[in-house]
């Protein structure tokens, strides 16, 4: 059998909600790694995964926070990374969103799983203590994912003009591929939300419990991981490993300190170009299908805008990526059971 090829994308914060309640208790594969995992919240002084996925009732407060919500999506994420079907599929490289580069790494090989986790929790853990500002997202291309070049390049310069004050800091956070995250303190980010028209029925939209990841206001917590978590815990990748800048670290030519100084440097304080890390997966590897982990489903239509953007098989729009998936899924969600069946053997059952 002829296997298909993949590259695998690793969903960062805000994709375990109410919905992914029980995630873990599904479809994670390893009961012993996630003990493991556990062992390590433990000695921190934390809730349990298994008592947060088990929990009778989803709570925002509760299951949302940086130090819990890190550890149950690099969970979610590896398990599921683990639950692909590789007699059926060849995975070529691996990228994520934002925190999901934390579980990329260990996809990949760079770090072992439970050194992963202890990377995710503990930096989940310390942006949740320093809860340095906030996010906001904003969408630049129209409702039919029709990229409108013009209109972010405005929204990029009211970004600046924000900024240009002493007291208002607000920076592109994440592009990620037809939204704009952005960061900024509370001064920034409600400039931004007054200047800006409501769209969509939900833009601009703030995320709850959201730093301002990926910005300067950041530095004080990378260095507290830097100085947390040593070089030893990085390795040579075993697959590519696409970054926040649309750079491939390729097995074999990584030096682990230039790899744990872009982790705990440029990828916790300037900007994460999800986009430009798309793009380079499909123009790079060409995988016959881009398969997002779980939790949840909310980085499928990122992901397919980046591919728009990029021009890939010639889309140019949301219809276009419609007409494609509905001949022969490119984009397989392992959060939505009826993909979920296209990339795992347990998926058929669930």
């Amino acid at each position: 059998m002829t296997r298909r090829t993949a590259v695998v994308i690793c969903p960062g914060r805000g994709t375990y909600n109410a919905t992914e309640l029980g995630y873990l208790g599904r479809h994670f594969p390893d009961p012993a790694l996630l003990r493991r995992f556990d062992a390590i919240r433990a000695a921190e002084g934390q809730e349990s995964l298994a008592a947060l996925d088990g929990a009778e009732r989803f709570s925002l407060a509760r299951h949302s926070r940086g130090d819990n919500a890190s550890g149950l999506i690099y969970a979610a994420t590896l398990g599921d990374f683990l639950s692909i079907d590789r007699d059926g599929i060849e995975v070529v490289a691996v990228t994520g969103n934002s925190m999901g580069w934390y579980s990329a790494l260990a996809c990949a090989g760079a770090v072992t799983a439970e050194d992963g986790f202890t990377i995710a929790n503990r930096m989940g853990s310390l942006m949740q203590a320093a809860l340095i500002g906030g996010q906001v997202v904003y969408p630049w291309v129209d409702e039919d994912w029709v990229p409108r070049p013009v209109r972010k390049a405005a929204l990029l310069a009211l970004v600046d003009e924000i900024a240009a004050p002493r007291d208002h800091v607000l920076a592109l956070s994440i592009d990620l591929g037809g939204l704009l995250v952005l960061a900024g303190n509370e001064a920034g980010l409600k400039a931004f939300e007054s200047a800006v028209d409501p769209v969509q029925g939900r833009f601009p939209m703030r995320l709850g419990n959201h730093a301002a990841f990926h910005t300067a206001l950041q530095a004080p917590v990378a260095a507290q991981g830097r100085a947390a978590l040593p070089e030893r815990l990085f390795a040579q990748p075993r697959l590519p490993l696409i970054d926040g800048r649309g750079a491939v670290w390729w097995p074999g030519a990584v030096e682990p300190a230039a790899l744990r100084g872009y982790t705990l440097g440029h990828q916790v304080t300037e900007t994460y170009d999800f986009t430009a890390a798309i793009r380079t997966a499909a123009q790079e590897f060409a995988p016959e299908l881009f398969i997002v982990t779980g939790p949840g489903t909310t980085l499928g239509g990122a992901v397919a805008q980046s591919l728009i953007l990029a021009r890939w098989r010639g889309m140019a729009g949301k219809a276009d990526f419609q007409k494609l998936q509905a001949e022969s899924p490119l984009l397989v969600a392992m959060g939505l059971p009826e993909q979920r069946a296209l990339a795992t053997l347990e998926g058929a059952k669930t």
